[in-house]
């Protein structure tokens, strides 16, 4: 009898541990006010958010830049600024410099850029295995907002099948220690 409870528990772990990385991804973008792509990814998350601006599904775009990082010489937001500059929506979009070293302290940083624009909507645009994570930060911490989030596909660090490469099993991994932290430490603070 206990065998077939332990192996009971057992597949029941498996099933549950092999939907790990599907449940770390939300992918529901709605039409919003303002794209803000967070920190961070910075080839496939902004290229992402320009091609949802492109389709419409808001009218202005925040890329948020480390603004105390420095790349060689020279200053990640300067670098950004480029990148915009590059742009045929250059003015649809903002550089948002930012100073937090984490999700939960970008909030912060975020609302400085979003609020004198008096927006309601925000599509949060980041990596997929971030993409649930920072929804429930950016949904406790700015509850003003209505935020969803696009999550685009990067299969060099992360896919849902998170067993069968070893980048994507240490971003699941990595992923669920930082949700997990979220639920039971800074959410409450």
């Amino acid at each position: 009898m206990r065998i077939r409870v332990v192996l009971v528990l057992l597949l029941a772990l498996v099933a549950l541990a092999s939907q790990a990385g599907r449940f770390l991804v939300v992918d529901a973008p709605q039409h919003s006010d303002a794209i803000i792509v967070l920190a961070g990814e910075t080839s496939i998350r902004p290229a992402h958010a320009v091609e949802l601006l492109r389709q419409g599904m808001a009218s202005r775009m925040f890329l948020d830049v480390e603004a105390n990082d420095v790349i060689y010489d020279q200053p990640r937001t300067a670098i950004a600024q480029q990148y915009v500059s590059s742009l045929p929506e250059k003015e649809r979009i903002a550089v948002c410099p930012i100073t937090a070293l984490s999700t939960f302290a970008e909030t912060d940083d975020v609302n400085r850029c979003l609020q004198p624009l008096g927006v309601h909507t925000v599509l949060i645009v980041t990596s997929a295995s971030h993409t649930r994570r920072a929804l429930r930060i950016f949904r406790r911490r700015l509850p003003q907002y209505q935020f969803t989030a696009a999550a685009p596909q990067d299969p060099v660090h992360f896919g849902i099948l998170w067993w069968t490469n070893r980048e994507w099993a240490k971003a699941t991994l990595d992923e669920w220690l930082k949700l997990t932290w979220w639920e039971l430490v800074d959410r409450w603070r």
